[in-house]
C-alpha cells in the first residue's frame, strides 16, 4: 500500500516563508505533489514532522485524508497501481472537486429543474462564502468542522442572525451531503458544532384587525399605494400564497372557480377557490396582456424571474409606508401575509393539520414555525385559566 508523508522545504531566501508538499511512496517509487501552502519555518517541527499552525495544519489532515481515500479506492480495483496514479487523483481532485464549483453545479442543476428561487438562495450562500475565503477556492475535503466554526464566527461577527448563519450552514452541508453521496469523499462530520436549526423569530403575523385597517386605508391618491395593498390583501386571500407563485400563476390555472397550481419550492400540487372578493381586485387593473393571471409580470418573453423580483421589491417598499398609515410596527411585507392567514386560522380554532395542508407545508414542523409567533396574550389567557384552578 502508498505512503504519503508530508514534506517542508524552506526557502532560500532569509525571512521567507517556505512549501509545503508531500511525498507519495510505493513499490520504492517516490513522487512529490505540491500542496499550495506556504508556511515560515518557525512553523514546522523538524523532530516530528508537525505543522505547528493550526489552520494548516487542518488543511493537511484534510489533504491527508483524501489520500487515503484516492489510495483505498486504488486497492480496492484489486489492479496494480503507481505513486503517479496517486498523484495524479490527487491533483484531478484538487482541481474539479472544489467547494465553489460543487456549489456552482448545484446552482446549475437546480435552474435545469426550474427551481430558480433554490439556486438563488445558493448564489447568495457562494456570495457569502467568496467574501469569508476571499475569493480562494479549496477542494471539498477542506471544508472541515474547524473551517465550519471559523466560517460561522465570521457571519456573526458581521452581525448576521442565527437564522442567516443557520441558511449559510445548511446549505453548505447541503453541497457536502451530495458530493458524500456521489461518492466524492466520506463524510467526516463537519457540521457537528456549527448551528443548522431555526430559531424563532419575531413576531410576523397580523391579527384580523390590523388586516382591516390596511383593507379600509383610504388610498386613492396613490395607485402604486393601492397595488402593493392589493397584492398583499390577495396573498392573504389565497391562503398565504407565496408571492413567486402568485407572480407565475397563469390564465390557464384558473378554471371552474378554482385555481390549480404547483408550488414553486416543493412542486406540491395545490388547489384554491376563486372568490368574488378576488375578483374584484383583479378586475380593478386592465387586462394583463401575457399568459400571467395577474398583473405582476406583465408581458412575456422579457426576464421574467427579473420582472418579478423587481415588483416584489418595489411591493415591499410601498408597504413600508402602508403599515406607518395603519399604525402597524410589524415590519410588512408580502411574506407577512402568509404569516397572518395562518395565524389568523389558528386563532379561530382551525387545526394545524387543515393549515399545514392549505399552505402546502411538507409537514406541520413546518407549520409550526409560522404559528409560533402568535401572540402570548393567548397562552397567557390559558395559564391564568389553569392556575385558577389550583
Amino acid at each position: 500500500m502508498a505512503i504519503v508523508q508530508v514534506k517542508f522545504r524552506p526557502s532560500a531566501a532569509s525571512g521567507r516563508e517556505g512549501t509545503l508538499y508531500y511525498q507519495i511512496i510505493h513499490s520504492r517509487v517516490v513522487r512529490q505533489v505540491g500542496s499550495g501552502m506556504r508556511l515560515s519555518s518557525d512553523k514546522w517541527d523538524v523532530s516530528s514532522g508537525a505543522v505547528l499552525d493550526d489552520r494548516v495544519a487542518a488543511a493537511v489532515s484534510a489533504d491527508l485524508n483524501r489520500f487515503s481515500f484516492i489510495i483505498k479506492r486504488l486497492e480496492n480495483r484489486g489492479a496494480a497501481y503507481t505513486s503517479a496514479d496517486v498523484a495524479e487523483g490527487f491533483r484531478q481532485f484538487s482541481s474539479h472537486n472544489t467547494v465553489f464549483k460543487l456549489i456552482c453545479r448545484s446552482i446549475d442543476r437546480l435552474r435545469r429543474q426550474g427551481r430558480m428561487r433554490t439556486a438563488e438562495t445558493y448564489s447568495a450562500t457562494l456570495n457569502n462564502l467568496f467574501k469569508f475565503c476571499d475569493g480562494v477556492d479549496m477542494p471539498i475535503d477542506r471544508l472541515t468542522s474547524d473551517f465550519m466554526e471559523e466560517y460561522e464566527g465570521w457571519n456573526r461577527s458581521r452581525g448576521n442572525s442565527s437564522n442567516t448563519v443557520s441558511f449559510y450552514n445548511r446549505i453548505l452541508r447541503a453541497v457536502y451531503n451530495r458530493a458524500v453521496d456521489d461518492g466524492i469523499i466520506e463524510s467526516t462530520n463537519p457540521f457537528r458544532r456549527v448551528y443548522t436549526g431555526v430559531d424563532k423569530t419575531i413576531k410576523r403575523a397580523l391579527p384580523i384587525d390590523a388586516l382591516r385597517r390596511i383593507k379600509t386605508l383610504d388610498l386613492s391618491d396613490s395607485p402604486t399605494l393601492m397595488y402593493a395593498r392589493d397584492m398583499f390583501l390577495l396573498s392573504f386571500m389565497l391562503r398565504g400564497m407565496s408571492f413567486v407563485d402568485m407572480a407565475f400563476l397563469k390564465k390557464t390555472d384558473l378554471r371552474c372557480g378554482y385555481i390549480e397550481y404547483r408550488r414553486r419550492k416543493t412542486g406540491q400540487l395545490m388547489t384554491v377557490r376563486w372568490i368574488d372578493a378576488m375578483q374584484t381586485i383583479l378586475d380593478r387593473y386592465p387586462p394583463n396582456s401575457s399568459c400571467y393571471l395577474l398583473p405582476i409580470i406583465r408581458r412575456s418573453g422579457l426576464n421574467e424571474r427579473c420582472a418579478y423580483r423587481n415588483t416584489a421589491y418595489n411591493i415591499n417598499r410601498s408597504l413600508k409606508t402602508i403599515a406607518r398609515m395603519a399604525g402597524i410596527e410589524v415590519p410588512l411585507t408580502m411574506y407577512v401575509a402568509r404569516h397572518s392567514w395562518a395565524s389568523v386560522a389558528r386563532s379561530k380554532g382551525v387545526p394545524v393539520s387543515v393549515i399545514s395542508e392549505g399552505m402546502g407545508h411538507d409537514s406541520e414542523s413546518t407549520t409550526q414555525i409560522y404559528l409560533s409567533s402568535l401572540n402570548t396574550s393567548v397562552i397567557d389567557k390559558a395559564n391564568k385559566m389553569i392556575v385558577a384552578l389550583l
